[in-house]
């Protein structure tokens, strides 16, 4: 079994009419295709809805894959009604939180750009974003990291997908920032999320289209975490 991943093709599609394939021995219920996000690479899985055509909807708090990474296993909360395998449903996502999501995660590829030092980690959540790196030495001042960050995303560089092989990548390591994570793997390809002429790195994760999209950042918490590791904050400055 797997599931047709539709954000990965289209990450502002809110919605899809699926099938359910099976529910596992966990209540995880699995789709033949899905708009959900699923947790990977620092962003959390998207919760939503299971429209039932006559039944009560099953509330989605999160999606993950499942022990078969083709699979993508929707979490439903604890008492929710469970859909039957082989029933019709329409997978909605919460959109608000998603593209919350999206312009922090283009947010975070602009703030490696700022900052060109490894990546140790990071993380993605609806409110705030963050990375950690490892800077030998004192990290810029923070008014001009927010300044440049700032001039990036109003520069509206372009964002789009491509797609090389796992062989190219390995003639290729410097598009790799992160220096614990590996790069997703799809089939022996590895898909590559660019920003303009400044930016070029794996990534499995959903993205706005453009940098203008993002919005105003405003700089969070520097902090040590280490001799060598510092990890910096990022957040939306307003709603749009």
């Amino acid at each position: 079994m797997s599931t047709q991943l539709i954000f990965r093709d289209d990450a502002y599609q809110p919605s899809v009419e699926a099938k359910v394939i099976a529910i596992n021995d966990r209540r995880g219920i699995i789709l033949d295709r899905t708009v959900f996000f699923a947790t990977g690479g620092g962003q959390p899985g998207d919760s939503g809805t299971l429209q039932r055509a006559n039944a009560v909807p099953t509330t989605v708090a999160t999606a993950v894959y499942g022990d078969d990474k083709s699979e993508v296993v929707h979490v439903p909360g604890e008492d929710e009604p469970l859909p039957e395998p082989g029933e019709a449903v329409t997978a909605a996502i919460d959109w608000e939180k998603r593209h919350r999501h999206m312009r922090i995660h283009t947010a975070l590829h602009l703030l490696s750009v700022v900052l060109p030092y490894p990546v140790t980690g990071g993380q993605i959540r609806a409110d705030e974003g963050r990375l950690d790196f490892d800077i030998d030495g004192n990290v810029p001042p923070r008014d001009e990291i927010e300044a440049h960050l700032n001039e990036l995303v109003t520069a509206d560089h372009p964002v789009s997908e491509t797609w090389i092989t796992a062989e190219e990548l390995a003639a290729s390591p410097d598009l790799v920032k992160t220096m614990k994570v590996k790069p997703p793997m799809d089939s022996g390809r590895v898909r590559l999320v660019r920003i303009g002429d400044i930016d070029l790195q794996p990534c499995g994760g959903t993205h706005v289209r453009s940098t203008a999209e993002i919005g105003a950042l405003a700089l969070g918490k520097i902090q040590s975490k280490g001799r060598q590791n510092r990890r910096v904050r990022i957040r939306l400055a307003r709603e749009t």
